[in-house]
């Protein structure tokens, strides 16, 4: 099995030890990572704000970087979905304007072999139980785009479930969204800013330690706020959660 590792623009530049988090977790497991160097941005900004046209080299550099793999993991669940849900579109509007067989080609490849990482653990792995020790009060936000559009359901819950040390606390309105949005934080920040806080507060509420979630980008606005608001609860990706040893200092 060859997997390449999609890291994302958010953890590459901003959390590059979600990255090799991922990477220990899935290396204990057995599993061969590989990093493709020549991947990029999967086109999710550039989509989201309605420059199709601009997205399509982006989507044929997703699909030539990860070409030879036989799967695809990320550690977001925004970016999985960007692959799964919209290149299909975005080859469909290409190919209803009489181009983009290559776009039409990429697309169904993409979409057979992309997981974010919690669906990679439990669908292809067949594993909740990692061996991962965290011994921490945790609780858990599903982020929208891994609840909503790619229907992780409970795989996160029960992969956190399974942690050694852990002991994972109920977060109230779990499935209301954190206000982030990508652009709509910098288009609507007040409303953005009044969702975040509601997310913090009911995560402070909760007594735990750290409030952990498949997308990084989430817990950025959430952690801002948390930390502006004075909380002790920290933000935490599930991926360095599940690579937590016993012995480990981090």
């Amino acid at each position: 099995m060859r997997v390449g590792l999609f890291v994302t623009c958010v953890n590459d530049t901003l959390y590059p030890r979600t990255g090799q988090a991922v990477v220990t977790l899935l290396e204990r497991l057995g599993v061969r990572v590989d990093f493709p160097m020549e991947q990029s941005c999967c086109g999710q900004p550039l989509f989201n704000t309605g420059y199709r046209h601009e997205t399509e080299p982006l989507m044929l550099r997703y699909g030539a970087a990860f070409r030879d793999h036989d799967y695809v993991v990320t550690p977001s669940g925004s970016c999985a979905a960007m692959v799964r849900d919209n290149y299909p579109r975005l080859a469909a509007k290409a190919a209803a304007e009489g181009r983009g067989d290559e776009l039409s080609e990429v697309a169904a490849a993409a979409v057979a072999k992309t997981y974010e990482l919690t669906e990679f653990l439990v669908d292809v792995l067949g594993v909740t139980d990692v061996g991962a020790y965290f011994p921490h009060t945790v609780t858990y936000h599903p982020t929208c785009h891994g609840l909503r559009v790619l229907g992780l359901g409970d795989r996160p819950r029960r992969l956190l479930e399974q942690v050694k040390g852990l002991e994972l606390r109920e977060l109230a309105g779990a499935e209301e969204c954190c206000g982030f949005g990508g652009t709509f934080a910098v288009k609507n920040p007040a409303v953005s800013a009044a969702m975040g806080s509601d997310k913090a507060r009911a995560a402070t509420a909760t007594g735990a330690q750290a409030v952990c979630a498949v997308d990084n980008s989430c817990l950025m606005h959430i952690g801002g706020i948390l930390s502006r608001e004075g909380s002790a609860v920290r933000p935490v990706h599930i991926a360095e959660v599940l690579a937590g040893e016993e012995g480990d200092l981090r």
